[in-house]
Parts: C-alpha cells; sequence; structure tokens
C-alpha cells in the first residue's frame, strides 16, 4: 500500500534537487495563472482607466479619478512582477512550482484580508474578487499536490 505525505521540504528545495520536479498538473496550473496574471497586470497598466471604471465599475468621476487610475496602474506593475515570478519558475526553476504556488496562496489571503479591512464600493464586485475565491481553493489544491510524495 502506498502512503501518500507531504514534503514541506519541496517549498525550498535544494538547486540538485531539479530532478526532483513537481506534478504535471501543478505545472501547467501555474502557466494558466501566470498567461492570466500577465494579461491582467498589462491591462491595469496600459488601459486608459486602468481598468478601474470599466472593469471593476469604479466611479472615476471627480478630482480623485486620475489617483484611483494611478493606482491601478502602480497595482499592475507590481502584479507584473509576480507573472515574471511565475514565468522564471515555469521556464527555468521548476522545483520552485511549490513555493510559487505558496506565494500565490498568501497573496490570495492577504487580498481577502486587504478586501475585508477597506471594502470597495462598487454597484456589483468586479469579476476580480470572484476570481480571488477560485484562485485561492485551486492553487491550495495544487500546492497540497505539488508537495505530495509516494513512499
Amino acid at each position: 500500500m502506498k502512503v501518500m505525505t507531504l514534503d514541506i521540504a519541496r517549498l525550498l528545495p535544494r538547486w540538485g534537487d531539479a530532478a526532483d520536479r513537481p506534478p504535471d498538473g501543478p505545472y501547467w496550473f501555474l502557466i494558466a495563472v501566470a498567461v492570466i496574471s500577465t494579461v491582467r497586470s498589462l491591462i491595469h497598466m496600459l488601459a486608459p482607466d486602468g481598468g478601474a471604471h470599466s472593469i471593476a465599475g469604479i466611479a472615476l468621476e471627480g478630482p480623485g479619478g486620475t489617483n484611483v487610475v494611478a493606482v491601478f496602474a502602480q497595482w499592475g506593475a507590481s502584479q507584473l512582477v509576480l507573472a515574471i515570478v511565475y514565468w522564471v519558475a515555469i521556464l527555468r526553476y521548476r522545483m520552485l512550482v511549490p513555493a510559487v504556488l505558496a506565494i500565490i496562496v498568501v497573496e490570495q489571503l492577504l487580498r481577502l484580508l486587504a478586501g475585508e479591512l477597506k471594502p470597495l464600493t462598487v454597484a456589483a464586485p468586479p469579476a476580480g474578487a470572484y476570481y480571488t475565491y477560485v484562485l485561492l481553493l485551486v492553487a491550495v489544491a495544487m500546492l497540497i499536490w505539488s508537495l505530495r510524495t509516494r513512499r
């Protein structure tokens, strides 16, 4: 009988452990997240309103509107940095996939916390609000999968 255990040491493997790659499922999941994150970050950086009104439904009228757009663009830049980390793990350091999945889980938890501490006031929640919940649940499952070892 095969027993599955979690190997926490896989979160930060030694460089010599490259042969101990995570399963394909978490790897392909990370590719999907990297694509979505790259596109989202570029929209926030390059769209005229940063997606603040056109996607999130945030009112931009008044003197603070340009500041909201600027914050969205800066948020997009931060998202792009994370997307680059995802791509580095995907393209060069596959053994870091579990660590990157842990980063994704922590980021989503912090987004939820920030949303509770400073809720957004809009007519309807933006699509990204639902994405956070879905991404968190699937990322936790993928993280657990990537840490499992057969003994």
